[in-house]
């Protein structure tokens, strides 16, 4: 059946096939696009205020405990710019591969793959020189065109701040079940984290909650906790902000030697403080979506 044109006419017959092609072409990608997303039943972003507070640790150490939990999970990394998670999941030197259905999504382990900007690069040092646009793109392209299949969760990992990209993914994944906002105890950090809770909030994404990284050291000699970024500041900023306190995850060495080893912390040391805590977080996510 033929479609009318504004002017009244029949699709085609007024004489401007490109606007009308242009039409078309969008609402059949926004169709592919609502169809891979229906597969996924939730939603959740993992953001920062700031980099260097080990947002990307959380995502992965999220997304991996829930596949071990036999969770289908898709884990997005959506920083353009500095894309980690391959890196931290032994994926760094991976393509990613395209067939009829679209793009395949690189297996990670048993229910966990992941789709990157890492693997689209082919020198790992060469920097991807974006505006906007194309960032927002890419991101939607990294939705639309994977064949996610489906999915108990995606995980996706923002860049640090309130910008381009995470106004993207809000645009483009919706409705997302929530946010989880990763800081560091100490106020520079937590000044940063509060504007990453308002932002949620603004856009529309319940704030699943936040979660305190790097919450004091446990002295392998003396046995005695160390606070190094202080303690107890997430929590703070959770009760301030009335969202939830999703736990604190102390200092591990461990964390860091496993994720530039390609290994993630959780399956390797999963009886060590920091485990049990990222673990923790995780069933309390799951719990927060559920109700």
């Amino acid at each position: 059946m033929s479609e009318t044109c504004t002017d009244g006419a029949t699709c085609g017959s007024c004489g401007n096939t490109e606007s009308c092609s242009a039409e078309e072409k969008q609402k059949q990608e926004e169709k592919v696009l609502k169809s891979r997303l229906a597969k996924i039943k939730h939603r959740i972003a993992v953001m920062s205020g700031k980099g260097g507070v080990g947002k990307s640790t959380v995502a992965v150490s999220l997304a991996v405990s829930l596949a071990r939990q036999g969770r289908k999970v898709g884990l997005l990394d959506a920083d353009i710019h500095g894309p980690n998670i391959p890196k931290m999941l032994g994926l760094d030197n991976k393509r990613l591969q395209a067939s009829e259905g679209g793009i395949i999504p690189e297996p990670a382990m048993e229910n966990l793959a992941v789709v990157s900007m890492a693997f689209l690069l082919e020198n790992p040092d060469n920097p991807v020189v974006w505006r906007g646009p194309l960032k927002h793109t890419v991101i939607r392209q990294f939705v639309a065109d994977v064949q996610w299949g489906e999915l108990d969760y995606l995980i996706i990992d923002l860049p640090p701040g309130t910008g381009d990209e995470p106004l993207s993914v809000a645009q483009v994944v919706k409705p997302m079940d929530g946010s989880i906002i990763v800081t560091t105890p100490q106020d520079v950090a937590l000044l940063d984290s509060r504007k990453s809770v308002v932002f949620s909030q603004q856009i529309e994404v319940p704030v699943l909650g936040i979660v305190e990284n790097m919450s004091g050291f446990n002295c392998p000699h003396c046995n005695k906790t160390i606070d190094l970024f202080k303690q107890g500041g997430g929590r703070k900023a959770a009760e301030d902000l009335k969202v939830p306190f999703l736990g604190a995850v102390p200092l591990d060495p461990q964390v860091v030697v496993q994720g530039d080893a390609g290994k993630p912390f959780v399956t390797t040391f999963p009886e060590t403080a920091a485990a049990i805590a990222f673990n923790e977080i995780t069933t309390k996510v799951e719990a927060s979506i559920k109700q």
